[in-house]
Order: C-alpha cells, then sequence, then structure tokens
C-alpha cells in the first residue's frame, strides 16, 4: 500500500492554483458537465465535488487584482428567489428549506491566492417566511401515527422550522487550501457531492447548509501510468437540530422521541478510478461514517471509523446500539461512462446504509437496505440552428427492496434510508445531506431542452413518490388510502446579459392523495383521496465580475 501511494505522489502533475466551482452550483456545474460530452480532454469524475474550477464553464475571467505572486479575485455572486403554494416543494439548495410562501438565498465572496496557498471567502443568507401550511395531522389510528413518526425519531428532517419567519447567516463555501502537485489540504465550510447524480445523491450533495470539515484529497486527477486517480477524506462535523418534527403539539407530545442534544462527527473516504484504456469511463466507491461527537476517543478508528471493519464479524460486534460507541455507516459504489462519438453520458450510484454480517450475507442479500440512481445525458446537435437538443434524465430510489419480507417478521420490514435507530440520519441543520426528497421516497425526472452556450429554454417531467416506506409499513396498501404521488411539469429559461445570468424555472405540481389524506365522499368500496395543486416558481441571478466589461 505504501509503494502504490509512493507511485501515486511520484506521477502527480503539477495544477495552477484556481478558484473552485461550489458543489451544485445553478447552471455552471451542468454546462461544464455538459462540455465534457464533446471536450477532447474529459477531465474529472464528477464524483468528488467542488473539484470544477470557474474556468471550467466561463468564457471570461474574472475581475483579478494581481501583485507579485499574489492574487485577489471577485467571486461570482449568486441570488436565489423562490416561492412555494400552499405546501412544501424543492430540494438541493445549499440550505433553503423546505417552507411554502417566498424564501431567498444570497451568496457571495472572494479568493485570495499566495503562490499555493488559497483563501476563500464565501458567507451566505437565508431567509423564510416559513409559513405554516397543511402538513401531517394525522390519520385517525395510532399505529399508523406512530409509524410515521419512525421515520422522524430515526432521522432529524422536521416539516416546518420554528412558527416564525426563518432566517440563517453562515460562512457558505467558504475554505482555506494549500496545495502540492495534483493534492490539496484543506479545512472548510462548504458542501460535498460525492457520486455522479445531476439531482441527488445518496451520501452529500448541496441539500443542506455547508458544514464545518478538514480534508486531504486531490484537487485534479492525479495521473499515473494506470491512468487517473481521485482521491478525497474528509471529517467534519453535522449539526442536530432537535426540532419537533409536526405542526401538531399533541400528535408531537404523544409520538415524538426527543433525540440526542449532540452534534455527529462524520467520517467520510472517496476513492475514483480513470482507466488508462478505457477513455470516458469512471468508477469510484465511497465511505461515510458517523457518531456523536462525545463518543470520539483517540485512537486511530476513533478519529478516522472509515478504516474500521466493514462486515459487522470483522469488528467484534455491529457496535449499533444505544451506547456512545454506536456508529452508522454508508458505502456507495458508482460508476460513469462518456462516449464522445454519440455525446452520450450513463451512470449510476448504489449504496447500503447497513452493513452487512459477513461477506456471504452480503453476497445471499446484496439488496438489503439499499437506494440507487440511475441518469443519463444526451447531447443532439440541431442542424441549421446553432444549438444543441439536451435530453437528460435520473431515477432516484429509496424504497426499501422486497428483501424485507423474508428479513423481517411480518410485512412492515425496517427502517429506509437516513434513518438509524441511535445515531439518526445523515442529516444537517434538520435536511438530508444527500437526497433531499424525503425519507424512503421515490422521484423519478426528465428533462427536454434547448441549449445555446449559458442559454437554455426547456421542459421537464417529474413524479414523486412520497414516503413509501412508510406507506407500506404502516400497512396502508390494506385500507383505502392511496400512495401520496406528486406529478409536476416544469418550465426552464436561463439567460445571459453580459454578466447577468438568470436561470428561472416555473413547476406545477399535482399531488395525489396529499399526505394520505381522504375525501369526505370517500368510501372503502369507492376511495377517493384529497387532491392538491401548487406552483413553485424559482429565479436565480448570478453576476459575475468580468474583467472586461
Amino acid at each position: 500500500m505504501r509503494g502504490f501511494l509512493l507511485v501515486l505522489l511520484f506521477f502527480c502533475f503539477q495544477v495552477a492554483p484556481a478558484q473552485v466551482i461550489p458543489a451544485g452550483f445553478p447552471v455552471l456545474e451542468e454546462r461544464a458537465r455538459i462540455n465534457q460530452l464533446f471536450s477532447d480532454s474529459i477531465g474529472p469524475s464528477l464524483f468528488i465535488r467542488p473539484t470544477l474550477t470557474f474556468s471550467d464553464s466561463l468564457p471570461k475571467e474574472s475581475l483579478k487584482v494581481r501583485k507579485n505572486k499574489m492574487e485577489f479575485t471577485i467571486l461570482p455572486t449568486l441570488s436565489t428567489f423562490r416561492v412555494n403554494t400552499k405546501r412544501t416543494y424543492g430540494f438541493g439548495d445549499y440550505g433553503m428549506i423546505p417552507t411554502p410562501g417566498a424564501q431567498l438565498y444570497l451568496a457571495g465572496g472572494v479568493h485570495y491566492q499566495w503562490r499555493e496557498l488559497g483563501i476563500t471567502y464565501y458567507p451566505d443568507l437565508v431567509y423564510a417566511q416559513n409559513a405554516a401550511f397543511n402538513g401531517f395531522q394525522g390519520l385517525g389510528n395510532s399505529s399508523w401515527d406512530r409509524n410515521r413518526f419512525l421515520y422522524w425519531n430515526f432521522g432529524d428532517n422536521p416539516e416546518r422550522f420554528g412558527s416564525n419567519s426563518y432566517s440563517q447567516v453562515s460562512l457558505g463555501q467558504s475554505r482555506i487550501s494549500y496545495g502540492f502537485g495534483a493534492f490539496e489540504l484543506a479545512v472548510a465550510n462548504q458542501n460535498l457531492w460525492i457520486g455522479p447524480g445531476q439531482f441527488n445523491a445518496l451520501t452529500f450533495s448541496n441539500n443542506t447548509p455547508g458544514f464545518p470539515m478538514a480534508s486531504i484529497g486531490t484537487r485534479r486527477p492525479a495521473k499515473t501510468f494506470l491512468g487517473n486517480f481521485e482521491v478525497h477524506l474528509f471529517s467534519g462535523i453535522l449539526n442536530t437540530t432537535r426540532r419537533e418534527p409536526t405542526q401538531s403539539d399533541s400528535l408531537n407530545a404523544l409520538y415524538f422521541r426527543t433525540p440526542r442534544e449532540k452534534n455527529r462527527y462524520v467520517n467520510g473516504l472517496t476513492v475514483s478510478y480513470n482507466p488508462k484504456w478505457i477513455k470516458g469511463f469512471y468508477f469510484g466507491a465511497n465511505r461515510t461514517v458517523q457518531t456523536f461527537t462525545d463518543s470520539i476517543g483517540s485512537g486511530f478508528i476513533d478519529i478516522l471509523p472509515v478504516f474500521w471493519g466493514v462486515t459487522k464479524q470483522s469488528v467484534g460486534s455491529d457496535l449499533i446500539g444505544e451506547s456512545d460507541k454506536g456508529r452508522s455507516q454508508l458505502i456507495t459504489i458508482f460508476g460513469r461512462y462518456i462516449h464522445q462519438p454519440s455525446r452520450f453520458e450513463l451512470y449510476f450510484e448504489f449504496g447500503r446504509r447497513d452493513h452487512a454480517l459477513n461477506w456471504r450475507e452480503f453476497i445471499i442479500s446484496p439488496e438489503h437496505a439499499r437506494a440507487y440512481i440511475f441518469g443519463f445525458n444526451k447531447l443532439i446537435r440541431i442542424e441549421g440552428l446553432d444549438s444543441d437538443l439536451l435530453i437528460r434524465g435520473e431515477i432516484t430510489h429509496q424504497q426499501e427492496s422486497v428483501n424485507r419480507y423474508i428479513r423481517y417478521p411480518g410485512l412492515t420490514g425496517g427502517a429506509s434510508w437516513h434513518m438509524n435507530g441511535s445515531i439518526g440520519g445523515l442529516t444537517h441543520h434538520g435536511q438530508p445531506t444527500g437526497v433531499g426528497i424525503g425519507t424512503g421516497s421515490n422521484i423519478q425526472t426528465f428533462e427536454i431542452s434547448k441549449i445555446n452556450g449559458m442559454n437554455k429554454t426547456g421542459l421537464f417531467f417529474e413524479r414523486l413518490d412520497n414516503n413509501v416506506d412508510f406507506y407500506y409499513k404502516a400497512l396502508l396498501q390494506f385500507t383505502e388510502r392511496k400512495p401520496w404521488i406528486d406529478l409536476s411539469l416544469g418550465f426552464l429559461y436561463d439567460k445571459q446579459f453580459g454578466n447577468l445570468l438568470l436561470s428561472s424555472k416555473l413547476q406545477l405540481i399535482h399531488a395525489r392523495n396529499y399526505q394520505w389524506q381522504l375525501d369526505p365522499t370517500s368510501t372503502p368500496d369507492f376511495p377517493k383521496g384529497k387532491n392538491l395543486t401548487s406552483v413553485m416558481g424559482q429565479v436565480s441571478a448570478v453576476y459575475f465580475w468580468n474583467k472586461d466589461n
């Protein structure tokens, strides 16, 4: 192992310092990804973000002041305004909260570079109306309601963030880094995006505010005689909110189990490999382990538990209990293939949240406690027009597999993705760090757009199957209550006006059987659920401080 690391370091190439695009940054990250479909040099895997630089997306250089070997850069300013009517909808938004009404996000900052030392200060602000809405009000059955609260008690995702307006100021996407070759050391408050997903990621995405961390890893692919490698090792702190999950005081008093008033320590390792002999193919894996901050010892495994045994038998026990030494882990594998001649990209991510007893159990039951993401991009040249047609789609599936029927007694199943009985889910400030669509939910997204540079006009369709695991755990399939499914149609419009880039989205959402509620006219023979139609509108404005304007 030591010899391999020496070879890897020897073959690392030197890169120029640059400002990275925050993970999930509107428009810019998407355009940089599309550029890989026809660029001669494909570049990074996009399994570990932030890794793209502003120069990967922008044709113009940002405003800079240089003196000797020092450089001062004004970074693009981002402002996002969102309005939801009647209910909550939306995810992947740097800590904007799920809430109806108006909401504003502001971010901007500067970057200082001296030799290999880089300092980025990019704070942000979130302000939300945080209006009350028709949320979960109970289903009139204590067993059903208790099962619904199970997903809140073993996670940390309240449906409303307090009873007043909500505001939060944070360091946003700020970082201090020092580079050496293809590698860098960093201390940061930022979002990570682990995996190839465009709209979701199983472990880490931009669905929460940035969190504090220290890391070491590659800032560009490290070139070796075997191909390109990327690696990222980090440790950080995740916040536990302790908010009551519903807007009903009576339900909270009956079923809510107050979580431990401790933040969590999280440690993650991601490795990616691009074989030298297969252009455009990437394969990688991630392991993430979290525990309470007061459970961290001084031993090597306490500080870096990602190197802990993978199976339960390898460590003597599962160590997942109510003890302070309890740890929860997620393991994901992912792949991505870009075929440049056809301008096509295919990717997947597969993860498990409960480590196997031993390797035999893993081989026999690989689908236990799993979730997955599958997606594609296809670019088609429009003859006679200076534009391209972009077709893309993604499926995110968190629902438990049918394995639950033989693994657990009865038909109710176990836990779900972003849940853990002792530690809680992988969350930060009351939202999942990875998939933001709801615990145990599935979503399918399909988009078709015309793009030209930064400009874009398109349509997208979305189907969100809400909290499917709860629906089957409560055995609601044997009642007149039907699944809660959101069907939506969206309109996309991005336009650049000089230094100003506008990105807008208007989404019409029709909820079938909203919150599993019944229409007053419903009967067992002729079941009828309550439906709800709402609108979500969002506009993001990015201002580039270009030096030639």
